[in-house]
Protein backbone atom coordinates (compact mmCIF):
# COMPACT_ATOMS: atom_id res chain seq x y z
CA UNK A 1 0.00 0.00 0.00
CA UNK A 2 3.02 2.25 0.66
CA UNK A 3 3.35 3.06 -2.92
CA UNK A 4 -0.34 4.43 -2.99
CA UNK A 5 -1.17 5.90 -0.14
CA UNK A 6 -1.37 8.96 1.35
CA UNK A 7 -1.18 10.60 4.54
CA UNK A 8 -3.46 14.16 4.65
CA UNK A 9 -2.41 16.63 8.33
CA UNK A 10 -4.56 19.32 8.41
CA UNK A 11 -6.84 20.66 11.15
CA UNK A 12 -9.01 22.42 9.65
CA UNK A 13 -12.30 20.44 9.58
CA UNK A 14 -13.22 21.43 5.58
CA UNK A 15 -9.86 21.72 4.21
CA UNK A 16 -9.10 18.21 5.34
CA UNK A 17 -12.49 16.75 4.16
CA UNK A 18 -11.94 18.40 1.36
CA UNK A 19 -8.57 16.98 0.45
CA UNK A 20 -9.09 13.54 1.70
CA UNK A 21 -12.24 13.50 -0.60
CA UNK A 22 -10.57 14.62 -3.56
CA UNK A 23 -7.49 12.26 -2.84
CA UNK A 24 -9.21 9.34 -2.70
CA UNK A 25 -11.09 10.31 -6.29
CA UNK A 26 -7.72 10.04 -7.93
CA UNK A 27 -7.72 6.20 -6.59
CA UNK A 28 -5.12 7.03 -3.62
CA UNK A 29 -5.68 5.17 -0.02
CA UNK A 30 -5.79 7.81 2.63
CA UNK A 31 -4.98 8.38 6.08
CA UNK A 32 -5.37 11.51 7.85
CA UNK A 33 -4.42 13.06 10.98
CA UNK A 34 -5.02 16.73 12.73
CA UNK A 35 -2.29 17.41 15.14
CA UNK A 36 1.87 16.26 14.84
CA UNK A 37 1.76 14.05 17.48
CA UNK A 38 -0.82 11.89 15.74
CA UNK A 39 0.75 12.57 12.06
CA UNK A 40 4.42 11.24 13.68
CA UNK A 41 2.67 8.09 14.98
CA UNK A 42 0.46 7.04 11.56
CA UNK A 43 3.26 7.48 9.22
CA UNK A 44 5.54 4.76 11.99
CA UNK A 45 2.80 2.43 11.64
CA UNK A 46 1.51 3.04 8.39
CA UNK A 47 4.44 4.31 6.05
CA UNK A 48 2.33 6.20 3.73
CA UNK A 49 3.61 6.52 0.16
CA UNK A 50 3.34 10.40 0.82
CA UNK A 51 2.48 12.94 3.36
CA UNK A 52 0.92 16.21 2.96
CA UNK A 53 1.45 18.59 5.84
CA UNK A 54 0.21 21.59 6.95
CA UNK A 55 2.52 23.59 8.75
CA UNK A 56 0.22 25.52 11.39
CA UNK A 57 -0.97 22.17 13.00
CA UNK A 58 -1.79 21.42 16.90
CA UNK A 59 0.86 19.54 19.08
CA UNK A 60 4.41 19.00 17.02
CA UNK A 61 4.52 21.89 14.20
CA UNK A 62 4.64 21.04 10.37
CA UNK A 63 8.38 22.01 10.76
CA UNK A 64 9.19 19.82 13.59
CA UNK A 65 6.60 16.87 11.94
CA UNK A 66 9.13 16.80 9.08
CA UNK A 67 11.96 17.13 11.28
CA UNK A 68 11.29 14.10 12.87
CA UNK A 69 10.33 12.36 9.99
CA UNK A 70 13.78 12.91 8.31
CA UNK A 71 15.67 11.65 11.43
CA UNK A 72 13.58 8.59 11.70
CA UNK A 73 15.33 5.69 9.57
CA UNK A 74 12.05 4.17 8.75
CA UNK A 75 10.00 7.54 7.60
CA UNK A 76 13.15 9.50 6.26
CA UNK A 77 12.48 8.23 2.49
CA UNK A 78 8.88 9.41 3.07
CA UNK A 79 8.27 12.58 0.29
CA UNK A 80 6.60 15.35 1.72
CA UNK A 81 4.26 17.91 0.50
CA UNK A 82 4.39 21.26 2.60
CA UNK A 83 0.73 23.46 2.76
CA UNK A 84 1.96 26.82 3.53
CA UNK A 85 -0.19 30.43 3.27
CA UNK A 86 0.32 32.79 0.65
CA UNK A 87 3.57 35.07 1.55
CA UNK A 88 4.93 32.87 3.63
CA UNK A 89 8.76 32.68 1.85
CA UNK A 90 10.46 32.11 4.61
CA UNK A 91 8.16 29.16 5.86
CA UNK A 92 8.31 27.31 2.14
CA UNK A 93 12.30 27.37 2.63
CA UNK A 94 12.84 26.47 5.79
CA UNK A 95 10.24 23.50 4.98
CA UNK A 96 12.50 22.48 1.93
CA UNK A 97 15.84 22.93 4.39
CA UNK A 98 14.37 20.25 6.68
CA UNK A 99 13.87 18.20 3.54
CA UNK A 100 10.35 18.56 1.96
CA UNK A 101 9.91 17.30 -1.50
CA UNK A 102 7.26 20.31 -2.77
CA UNK A 103 4.82 22.52 -1.44
CA UNK A 104 1.96 24.24 -2.56
CA UNK A 105 0.27 27.75 -1.40
CA UNK A 106 -3.08 28.44 0.34
CA UNK A 107 -5.18 28.97 -1.11
CA UNK A 108 -4.82 26.01 -3.72
CA UNK A 109 -7.05 23.89 -6.20
CA UNK A 110 -7.75 20.06 -5.21
CA UNK A 111 -6.53 19.50 -8.76
CA UNK A 112 -3.20 21.38 -8.41
CA UNK A 113 -2.47 19.35 -5.25
CA UNK A 114 -3.02 16.02 -6.92
CA UNK A 115 -0.87 16.78 -10.03
CA UNK A 116 1.83 17.84 -7.34
CA UNK A 117 1.07 14.08 -5.59
CA UNK A 118 1.48 11.92 -8.80
CA UNK A 119 4.67 14.03 -9.91
CA UNK A 120 6.30 13.62 -6.41
CA UNK A 121 5.64 10.47 -6.74
CA UNK A 122 6.97 9.56 -10.20
CA UNK A 123 10.22 10.89 -8.67
CA UNK A 124 10.64 7.91 -6.00
CA UNK A 125 12.07 4.38 -7.38
CA UNK A 126 10.04 1.45 -6.79
CA UNK A 127 11.37 -0.99 -3.93
CA UNK A 128 14.01 -3.14 -4.65
CA UNK A 129 14.97 -1.68 -8.09
CA UNK A 130 18.77 -2.17 -9.14
CA UNK A 131 20.86 -0.87 -11.71
CA UNK A 132 23.34 0.90 -13.32
CA UNK A 133 25.71 2.97 -11.79
CA UNK A 134 27.97 5.83 -12.26
CA UNK A 135 30.73 7.19 -10.40
CA UNK A 136 33.42 9.84 -9.90
CA UNK A 137 35.97 9.45 -7.45
CA UNK A 138 34.77 8.64 -3.96
CA UNK A 139 30.80 9.79 -5.83
CA UNK A 140 28.77 7.00 -6.79
CA UNK A 141 25.13 7.04 -7.97
CA UNK A 142 23.14 3.89 -8.11
CA UNK A 143 20.49 5.36 -10.70
CA UNK A 144 17.80 3.25 -10.55
CA UNK A 145 17.90 1.74 -6.73
CA UNK A 146 18.12 6.03 -5.53
CA UNK A 147 21.35 5.47 -3.82
CA UNK A 148 24.26 7.99 -3.16
CA UNK A 149 27.42 6.71 -1.40
CA UNK A 150 29.80 8.85 -0.35
CA UNK A 151 33.17 8.04 0.09
CA UNK A 152 31.53 5.13 0.77
CA UNK A 153 29.03 6.47 3.24
CA UNK A 154 25.33 5.83 2.27
CA UNK A 155 23.68 9.40 2.03
CA UNK A 156 20.16 9.70 2.33
CA UNK A 157 18.77 12.21 -0.52
CA UNK A 158 15.24 12.87 -0.87
CA UNK A 159 13.49 11.97 -4.17
CA UNK A 160 13.70 15.56 -5.35
CA UNK A 161 17.23 15.90 -4.26
CA UNK A 162 18.15 12.79 -6.18
CA UNK A 163 16.05 13.72 -9.14
CA UNK A 164 18.13 16.72 -9.46
CA UNK A 165 21.14 15.66 -8.91
CA UNK A 166 20.67 12.81 -11.05
CA UNK A 167 19.52 15.15 -13.99
CA UNK A 168 22.49 17.47 -13.68
CA UNK A 169 25.03 14.75 -13.65
CA UNK A 170 23.37 13.23 -16.93
CA UNK A 171 23.87 16.49 -18.51
CA UNK A 172 26.92 17.42 -16.73
CA UNK A 173 29.83 20.07 -18.77
CA UNK A 174 26.26 21.69 -20.01
CA UNK A 175 24.34 24.65 -17.44
CA UNK A 176 20.91 24.23 -17.15
CA UNK A 177 18.83 27.14 -16.14
CA UNK A 178 16.52 27.13 -13.35
CA UNK A 179 13.61 26.89 -15.67
CA UNK A 180 14.68 24.03 -17.49
CA UNK A 181 15.16 22.21 -14.04
CA UNK A 182 12.16 22.79 -12.70
CA UNK A 183 10.33 21.59 -15.76
CA UNK A 184 12.46 18.69 -15.90
CA UNK A 185 12.33 17.48 -12.34
CA UNK A 186 9.70 19.28 -10.42
CA UNK A 187 6.82 18.73 -13.90
CA UNK A 188 5.76 22.14 -13.80
CA UNK A 189 6.40 25.96 -13.48
CA UNK A 190 5.02 28.93 -11.89
CA UNK A 191 6.29 32.00 -11.08
CA UNK A 192 8.13 31.99 -7.92
CA UNK A 193 9.45 28.85 -7.89
CA UNK A 194 12.47 29.01 -9.06
CA UNK A 195 13.89 29.72 -5.40
CA UNK A 196 13.02 25.95 -4.77
CA UNK A 197 15.59 25.22 -7.61
CA UNK A 198 17.92 27.31 -5.32
CA UNK A 199 17.33 26.17 -2.07
CA UNK A 200 17.51 21.86 -3.32
CA UNK A 201 20.74 23.29 -4.82
CA UNK A 202 22.05 24.06 -1.65
CA UNK A 203 21.31 21.24 -0.04
CA UNK A 204 22.78 18.96 -2.23
CA UNK A 205 25.48 20.56 -2.08
CA UNK A 206 25.27 20.13 1.91
CA UNK A 207 24.82 16.43 1.17
CA UNK A 208 27.62 16.02 -1.34
CA UNK A 209 30.64 17.09 1.28
CA UNK A 210 33.59 17.56 -0.82
CA UNK A 211 32.10 16.53 -4.08
CA UNK A 212 30.12 20.14 -3.18
CA UNK A 213 32.10 22.02 -5.96
CA UNK A 214 30.99 20.03 -8.22
CA UNK A 215 27.58 21.40 -8.58
CA UNK A 216 28.63 25.27 -10.21
CA UNK A 217 26.29 28.31 -10.33
CA UNK A 218 26.35 30.24 -13.59
CA UNK A 219 25.76 33.24 -12.77
CA UNK A 220 22.17 34.81 -14.39
CA UNK A 221 21.86 31.35 -15.66
CA UNK A 222 21.31 27.97 -13.45
CA UNK A 223 23.75 25.33 -12.60
CA UNK A 224 26.22 22.66 -13.88
CA UNK A 225 27.82 19.59 -12.95
CA UNK A 226 31.38 19.59 -13.55
CA UNK A 227 33.29 16.33 -14.24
Amino acid sequence: MSGSSVLIVEDDDDILHLLAYNVRAAGFAVFTAQEGYEALRIAKERRPGLIVLDLMIPGADGFEVCRELKRGSDTRGIPVIMLTARGEEVDRIVGLELGADDYVVKPFSPRELILRIRAVLRRSPPDGAQGSVWQLEGLRIDFDAHKVLIDGEDVLFTATEFKLLVELIRSRGKVKSRDYLLDKVWGYHFEGYARTVDTHVRRLRQKLGPYADRVETVRGIGYRFRD
